[in-house]
């Protein structure tokens, strides 16, 4: 059995890009680790709050219930200072990922993979797959990681731009509405300019590998519904259809460190 560790920026950040991955992974008797760089303390606020609880520690406890419905084995906490989006003043406070040291941050998380004797490693692409100043410091941190820890196999999660686009125009043919995640859009458009001024994730052109988690989709909706101070019961990723909801993330999207593309469908793991 081998070993992966998952290294996202927030908490819920790990169900959207690899949840079907870490349950597949977990299922298949492989040992999962997640690495959660920010305690995610400028989200959203509950009104339900408890007065001695806060946001971090709601956060946190949704984190290990959705660790818990993915088979996650250890959660480990960075914690950095959430930076917001861009532009925030949160992006220049000094505990912040954002201007975190990538050197020093790097070698917290390659100790963790030393610690694990890790095999795969995943991070995002090049710009966090929407811009989101936290994410592209998760891919600073984590090639700076994988230097020192070369052994180490390194997936970059991203999404589909293209696929995203072929779904959108085949719901809009068939009538079923696919509202943007934030709710601020009546049409979702991954081709729209995201947080950084870039599209959202990756031309499919440029990427090498495909993952089927469709038989994990139960538990990576379950490890949804755990975030509710972020993820509500009316967000755009629990109101859509089952059949929406496979299309859109019945496949996880990758870019490997040791391949070309054309895209693959496979595996993280060698046969």
């Amino acid at each position: 059995m081998a070993t992966l560790v998952c290294f996202h920026a927030h908490p819920d950040d790990e169900v959207i890009s690899t949840g079907g991955t870490i349950a597949r992974a977990a299922a298949e008797g492989h040992r999962v680790v997640l690495v959660v760089a920010t305690n995610g303390d400028h989200g959203e606020v509950p009104d339900d709050l408890a007065p001695d609880e806060t946001l971090v520690d709601r956060r946190q406890a949704e984190t290990e219930a959705s660790a818990r419905v993915l088979g996650i084995d250890r959660v480990v906490w960075l914690g950095y200072t959430d930076s917001g989006m861009t532009g925030w003043e949160q992006n220049g406070h000094p505990d912040s990922f954002h201007v975190a040291d990538p050197e020093e941050a790097g070698e917290r998380l390659a100790q963790v993979l030393r610690d694990e004797s890790a095999d795969v490693l995943t991070i995002y692409d090049w710009h966090g797959n929407y811009g989101h100043p936290d994410h592209i410091a998760v891919h600073r941190v984590g090639m700076a990681a994988s230097r020192l820890v070369p052994e180490v196999r390194v997936l970059e999660a991203t999404m589909n731009r293209d696929a995203f686009v072929r779904m959108i125009e085949s719901a809009r043919e068939a009538g079923v509405p696919m509202g943007s995640p934030d709710g601020e859009q009546d049409e979702f458009d991954p081709n729209g300019l995201a947080d950084d001024g870039n599209p959202m994730g990756t031309p499919e052109a440029e990427l090498t590998l495909s993952v089927n988690v469709s038989a994990y989709l139960d538990a990576k909706r379950a490890a949804m519904r755990c975030h509710r101070s972020q993820i509500e019961d009316t967000s755009f990723f629990l109101q859509m259809p089952d059949e929406a909801f496979a299309a859109s993330f019945g496949t996880e999207w990758f870019i490997e460190h040791d391949a070309q593309p054309p895209v693959r469908v496979g595996w993280i793991f060698p046969a």
